[in-house]
């Protein structure tokens, strides 16, 4: 008779690891942020309004405009019309999405996303940063300002990009292209500084 041992699983980050990755170069930090809840929400149509004050309450502030992020510590971003992308600490909102659907009710199509992304931010002096954009995506860096969220293309990958510039991006693209995205964004870092 054979014992069966327990299973002793670790969670692994996107990249593969147990603790984040981070890539410093020149003044410029692209870091892996794994500890994000994300949740998804759809208005359902005649509800405009009453979603509009969900995510008002919930992330404290009006919710953004188009191609808008808005929020502290908990925030939402613009992802098309009537939708909208939130989040939070995962230690504190592992169940995001359960939450905002007891908020909501009927008014939102709400789902779990936390799985699906992954999250990157690049910290550093904005004129690096703006560098290591134009040679990534089509945005023209030198627009964007302290709260725009647009979506692009990153090395032929959908993502999303938050600005928090003068010091900081958040990059947002598909969990399953974790490494094209982070390899595509350690290149153009040491090509552009």
């Amino acid at each position: 008779m054979h014992s069966l041992s327990p299973h002793r699983l670790s969670p692994l980050n996107a990249l593969g690891a147990l603790s984040p990755q981070t890539e410093r170069y020149k003044g410029v930090t692209c870091r892996e942020v794994p500890d994000v809840a994300l949740a998804s929400v759809a208005t359902r149509k005649g509800f405009e309004q009453q979603t509009r004050t969900v995510i008002s309450d919930f992330i404290g502030t009006a919710p953004p405009p188009v191609e808008g992020f808005a929020g502290t510590a908990i925030s939402a971003f613009w992802t098309g019309a009537n939708q909208w992308m939130v989040e939070a600490p995962y230690s504190s909102h592992e169940l995001l999405a359960d939450l905002l659907k007891g908020q909501a009710g009927d008014c939102a199509s709400i789902t779990e996303q936390s799985d699906a992304w992954v999250r990157f931010d690049l910290e550093g002096d904005e004129g690096n940063l703006l560098r290591v954009m134009e040679l990534l995506c089509n945005l023209d860096p030198r627009q964007m300002k302290s709260g725009v969220a647009v979506r692009t293309a990153i090395h032929h990958l959908g993502t999303f990009v938050l600005s928090d510039l003068p010091c900081s991006l958040r990059i947002y693209g598909s969990r399953s292209s974790a490494h094209s995205l982070y390899h595509a964004l350690t290149t153009a870092l040491h090509a552009a500084l």
